[in-house]
């Protein structure tokens, strides 16, 4: 069943998608946002067009009415100017006699615009229509009829002329040139040049600057699209370092670790690195050192069980394969004697090794309580003082006030730690010794000292004999009889508590060995 936390960091298309293409997908994507300004250039072309019509409407309703005010025999010669000042092309079609040739402006004058042929224009010219239909395309823009001139050049050629002449008013058309630059026409009626004849002035011009203005447009905004785009790209690639090589560092790592290699794997510790990177680098490394410890510390362990079990094994062994040959009841006997004390420190053995291997993964898992050392202690006396008497020794307790020396822990737990290091101060005692417990609350500390008076430790053994398997024995002491664990269970349960444990001289001079173990307490 999926976690929670699993659930709210799974991935669903994006799944199978690397981090660096995610990275980049992002930024793409906020990339073609950016490009959508290339099709809002068609929604501004069209308002450029639409102004750019309604500009010549204007000009040509103005120039009819001027030319209607004017005498007829200065009408051709005013509207050669106004077409010169205005950039148009103006032709008066006769409605009583459509079919003759219509008086045109450039007649015996400089052209005021000219149409281009596209195939003697450069490459750059080509790229540019290029990319205008592939934007038309893009954006769905209505077709635009050609402009072409027409021959020979009738009234009947223009249909927004043939509509004035239908129904006086004002009409314009948009087409567009070879080169896709827009050709307006707009068609007015106006008085004749002699007689009562109705005509229509018509009006053109190639709109060359609405295209020039939005291809400069176009490639401002590319340019800008370019930069974007290479920086996007700089900062995707600077991320996919940043953050995706050093996650896929650290996964082949973890994976090396996986499959056993972890003696020879160095996971990288980026000490530069103060992000989450570096955090998760650094707690991979501790996590690969702790799990190399781990091993090491398994592998010595299986060592030291196996050389431990070797000895009562191979006096076992020697002993039943002697015991076919042994016809001496007495020798008998001795033989059996020597089985029972084998199989009994295996046994020993075994117990001690199986809650050595348990006890960090129980105490890992074990939910801890409020235990008052002072009353878990004092409930002990009455197991230990059967053993202090097998010696003669005797044990003094200091208890604590009621409520003082209280911790968190396993009540179980923290007991087998006292029982192990009693159980040691008992072996250890002479004749008539004494062992003094006493436990205290010193601000935030409970601390439980156990003192004896055998022969105490050698400074330089003070630490070692928290170590598994380490063992010495008292003078006289059956070999055997501890499986050299003892202290090490101790050692490993105090500190499971979040405690320390130390081996110490008396402080009151005399000789005998004293154990400190230190608890946080509880407020």
């Amino acid at each position: 069943m999926a976690r929670s936390d699993d659930r709210e960091l799974a991935l669903r298309w994006s799944a199978r998608i690397p981090l660096t293409a995610r990275i980049l997908l992002v930024n793409i994507v906020a990339l073609a946002v950016l490009a959508g300004g290339f099709f809002y250039l068609d929604s501004y072309r069209t308002r450029l067009l639409d102004r750019r019509v309604q500009q010549v409407a204007d000009q040509a309703r103005l120039i009819a009415e001027a030319s209607n005010a004017a005498p007829p025999e200065r009408r051709p010669e005013l509207l050669r100017r106004f077409g010169a000042m205005t950039g148009l092309r103006l032709r008066v079609y006769w409605t009583a006699e459509p079919s003759t040739e219509p008086f045109d402006s450039w007649r015996g004058a400089r052209p005021t615009y000219v149409l281009r042929d596209p195939a003697t224009q450069p490459w750059q010219r080509q790229a540019a229509r290029t990319m205008d239909r592939i934007v038309n395309y893009i954006a769905g823009a209505a077709p635009i009829d050609l402009f072409a001139e027409p021959s020979p050049d009738r009234l009947s050629a223009w249909p927004e002329a043939v509509a004035v002449k239908k129904d006086p008013g004002l009409r314009s058309r948009v087409r567009q040139a070879q080169d896709l630059t827009p050709v307006i026409s707009t068609a007015v009626p106006i008085a004749a040049f002699a007689g009562d004849r109705g005509a229509v002035l018509l009006a053109t011009i190639n709109a060359r600057d609405v295209t020039r203005i939005v291809r400069a447009e176009r490639l401002r905004l590319g340019f800008v699209l370019a930069g974007v785009t290479l920086l996007s790209i700089l900062l995707s690639l600077f991320l996919a370092r940043t953050i995706a090589l050093p996650l896929r560092r650290l996964a082949r790592a973890a994976v090396q670790v996986r499959m056993g290699r972890a003696r020879e794997v160095s996971v990288p510790r980026l000490p530069a690195r103060r992000d989450e990177i570096g955090m998760l680098a650094r707690a991979l490394h501790d996590m690969t050192q702790s799990l190399r410890y781990r091993i090491d510390a398994t592998e010595a362990f299986a060592a030291d069980v196996t050389h431990e079990l070797k000895n009562p094994l191979a006096s076992l062994r020697s002993a039943v394969d002697t015991l076919d040959r042994v016809k001496d009841p007495a020798a008998w006997e001795q033989l059996l004697d020597v089985i029972r004390s084998d199989v009994s420190r295996l046994d020993r053995l075994i117990v001690d090794i199986a809650e050595v291997s348990r006890l960090d993964a129980e105490l890992s898992r074990a939910r801890f309580e409020p235990v008052d050392l002072g009353t878990m202690i004092e409930s002990l006396l009455g197991l230990w003082e059967p053993r202090a008497s097998e010696r003669k020794a005797h044990i003094a307790f200091a208890r604590p006030r009621a409520g003082t020396a209280v911790i968190l822990g396993e009540e179980s737990r923290l007991a087998r730690v006292f029982d192990n290091i009693v159980d040691n101060a008992i072996s250890f005692s002479p004749d008539g010794g004494l062992i003094e417990i006493c436990a205290v609350r010193l601000d935030r500390e409970v601390i439980v000292t156990i003192e004896d008076e055998g022969p105490g430790i050698p400074e330089a053994a003070r630490e070692a004999i928290f170590n598994r398997f380490h063992s010495i024995r008292p003078e006289g002491e059956a070999f055997g009889r501890h499986s050299g664990l003892g202290l090490a269970i101790a050692k490993a349960i105090v500190e499971g508590h979040d405690g320390r444990i130390a081996a110490e001289d008396r402080r009151d001079g005399r000789i005998g060995a004293r154990f400190v173990i230190r608890f946080p307490g509880v407020d």
